[in-house]
């Protein structure tokens, strides 16, 4: 029988940036975006917590704040990871126009290769605020990131795991892509290669190997070029451009698949390592709710009213509710990453999680919080 632990954590950009440019992810673009309303870009008619994050000094005392919470709980989830010596580690994460774009979109993906480049790139990749750069905004080093030692170019996979579980899932219904070459990029996406990095901050060497496996959480809310995402710089189109897109002829990406198909995805992986030889770490790899993907604030600040409820009911176990969230609404709240996260939940169905952080922000783009789940059915981690 096999064993699993569980994580859930955050892979955004922010925490490589330096405290001064921390807020230049998308927050101070969009103060200075032509598109954002007046209302919003007025701090009178930001939240009393929000205005507190701003602060005198534009968000710097709270970016050394921010980083220092959730890396805390990232380094208690390697020390995890490290005492629970796994054989191997399968992460949730979403791929954003970087390995899958035009010619494939698939719902879910499993990698199976033996060996994984990190940060790999080739021409094509689409425009971004943070690490590639903006262009356009007025603002001088944008996602200028930290002095750090280099992460480690190259990271050990299994050919043989992934391509176990994927034709375990297959056996069970879940019609999962499988992959084993890499295209459009030479290295896998962000969403993997920065949780890693935050898991392996101290620069010690990560030598567990690794099954990424992509959920398509962005939907018909993917940026694309032949959707002229070049244009919008920092934010998602008006909704009233779409709209225009589509009577000219254009259509979306396909949706992402719904909650309740990424949670029971999620308890069959975990059905499928129980009935292996392995001991195993699964991670949901996500922030929450993205200002990036919120249109109710004016692109500014996420829906962190609803974070706070996820948050409750991750603490209370009863992360099993997310497999009957809406669809509607967690693309409303710019919830669409926590796809990673719902799988997870399926797979850690009846175990209680230990909150290690929950690093609420207004200005960071995305409140963020790093869990661990217990190896066992049942138990509940002591603080």
């Amino acid at each position: 029988m096999g064993e699993i632990l569980g994580i859930g954590c955050p892979h955004g950009p922010h925490l490589r940036f330096t405290d001064e440019t921390m807020a230049n992810n998308y927050f101070r673009i969009n103060l200075r975006n032509k598109k954002t309303p007046a209302f919003w870009k007025d701090p009178q008619n930001w939240p009393a917590k929000m205005r507190e994050e701003w602060g005198e000094d534009e968000g710097v005392t709270a970016a050394a704040g921010h980083r220092k919470a959730v890396l805390d709980g990232f380094k208690a989830a390697r020390e995890a990871i490290d005492d629970f010596k796994p054989d191997f580690i399968l992460i949730f994460g979403d791929d954003q126009y970087e390995i899958f774009q035009e010619d494939i979109f698939p719902p879910f993906c499993i990698f199976a290769h033996d060996e994984f480049e990190m940060g790999g790139r080739r021409p094509g990749r689409r425009i971004e605020p943070g690490p590639n750069g903006i262009l356009n905004t007025g603002i001088t080093n944008v996602g200028l990131p930290m002095e750090r030692p280099p992460m480690q170019s190259k990271f050990k996979g299994s050919k043989k795991i992934g391509t176990m579980i994927a034709t375990g899932l297959v056996n069970r219904g879940f019609e999962v892509g499988w992959s084993s070459k890499l295209h459009h990029t030479s290295g896998l996406g962000h969403a993997f290669t920065y949780t890693f990095e935050y898991l392996d901050w101290e620069r010690k060497g990560f030598e567990y190997p690794i099954i990424p496996f992509h959920v398509n959480c962005y939907g018909e809310d993917m940026r694309m070029p032949s959707l002229g995402s070049d244009e919008w710089i920092g934010r998602l189109p008006d909704p009233d451009d779409l709209a225009k897109r589509l009577e000219g002829g254009e259509c979306l990406p396909p949706g992402s698949p719904p909650p309740w198909r990424c949670y029971d995805l999620g308890k069959a992986v975990g059905q499928i390592i129980n009935e292996s030889p392995y001991r195993a770490v699964i991670i949901g790899s996500s922030s929450w709710s993205h200002a990036s993907l919120t249109s109710m604030h004016g692109f500014l600040w996420g829906d962190v009213d609803s974070d706070r409820q996820r948050y409750e009911e991750l603490k209370a176990g009863q992360h099993h509710l997310w497999r009957e969230l809406d669809p509607a609404r967690l693309r409303a709240s710019g919830q669409h990453e926590m796809r990673n996260w719902i799988c997870l939940a399926g797979a850690m169905e009846g175990r209680k999680a230990k909150v290690l952080t929950y690093a609420e922000s207004y200005i960071f783009n995305s409140c963020k919080c790093v869990a661990l789940f217990p190896t066992k059915l049942g138990e509940r981690l002591l603080p």
